[in-house]
C-alpha cells in the first residue's frame, strides 16, 4: 500500500471517534511521513484507531506501526479514567473494524497490553513515538521516561494533551523541560512534538527550557476552562465569547 495524501487521511478518519483535531492529524501525519523505511513507529494509546490510521497511512512501505492499548475500559478519554469495563471489548472490536475499513490493518501490530507491561513486546529503537496513554502523572511520566529512552537519536516523540492535562504537563515538566536530550519543536493545540537532537551546551538547553515554559499560560487557561466545564458553567462562557466551549485537547 502506498502512502496516502493528507487529504485522503483526513477523509479516512472522519467519523472515527477520537480526540485528534485536524491540525493535530496534519502534524502526526507529517511525523509519520518522515520515518525512514525499515524503521518502526510506536503508539501508546489507540482507543478506536483514529491516530493509528493516521500513522499507518503516512508511513512508507516497510515501516511497522506498533499500537499499544489494553482496551481495558480505563483511560478512555476526558473524565473517563475508570468504570468502563463494559465498553472495553467494544472498543477493541471497533478499533479492528476501523483499521480494516481504512485498509491499514496489515501495517499495524496491536499489542493489547498496558504500556508498562508491553516494553518487551517491542524490540529495537523507535523512529517515532506517539504517546496518548494514561494522563495521570505517574503513568504519563513512566511512558515519557521508559518509552522515550527507546527513541533513536534524531527520532521524534509526540505527546497528546501536553500543556492541557495536569498529569501529562507535570510529567513533561519533570522529564523534558529541563532535560538534555529532547528538543521542543512546537505544538498543534495540545499535541506537542519533540526531537531527540538537543544540542549540548547551556545556550541550547536554556532556549529549550524557555520555549516550553512559554506554554504555561496556555496550560493555565486550559485548566481554568476544564474547571468551568466541570462545574457546568459552559453557557456563561458561550455568552461571554459567542462560541460554544469544548473540552480542550
Amino acid at each position: 500500500m502506498s502512502r496516502r495524501s493528507l487529504d485522503e487521511v483526513v477523509t479516512l478518519v472522519d467519523g472515527v471517534e477520537g480526540w485528534l483535531s485536524i491540525d493535530q492529524v496534519a502534524r502526526l501525519y507529517a511525523a509519520g511521513c518522515a520515518v525512514p523505511a525499515g524503521r518502526q513507529v510506536v503508539e501508546i494509546g489507540s482507543f478506536r484507531g483514529r491516530s493509528t490510521i493516521v500513522l499507518a497511512s503516512a508511513v512508507d512501505d516497510g515501516v511497522t506501526v506498533v499500537a499499544i492499548d489494553p482496551h481495558a475500559g480505563n483511560d478512555r478519554g476526558p473524565q473517563e479514567i475508570t468504570g468502563f469495563a463494559d465498553e472495553a471489548q467494544s472498543d477493541h472490536e471497533i478499533f479492528n473494524a476501523n483499521l480494516a475499513a481504512a485498509a491499514v490493518g496489515e501495517r499495524v501490530r496491536h499489542v493489547r497490553e498496558f504500556s508498562d507491561r508491553a516494553v518487551d513486546a517491542v524490540c529495537g529503537e523507535i523512529a517515532l513515538l506517539f504517546i496518548d496513554g494514561a494522563h495521570r502523572y505517574g503513568p504519563a511520566r513512566a511512558d515519557i521516561r521508559t518509552w522515550g529512552s527507546r527513541v533513536a537519536d534524531g527520532g521524534a516523540m509526540l505527546i497528546h494533551d501536553s500543556f492541557s492535562s495536569v498529569g501529562v504537563t507535570a510529567a513533561i515538566c519533570r522529564e523534558l523541560v529541563f532535560g538534555s536530550r529532547f528538543r521542543y519543536v512546537g505544538r498543534s493545540r495540545s499535541l506537542a512534538e519533540y526531537c531527540a537532537d538537543l544540542e549540548t551546551g547551556w545556550r541550547s538547553r536554556s532556549r529549550n527550557v524557555a520555549v516550553q515554559l512559554v506554554q504555561i499560560p496556555w496550560f493555565v487557561m486550559n485548566v481554568a476552562l476544564k474547571m468551568l466545564l466541570t462545574l457546568h458553567l459552559g453557557r456563561l462562557l458561550e455568552r461571554a465569547t459567542g462560541r460554544t466551549p469544548e473540552w480542550p485537547y
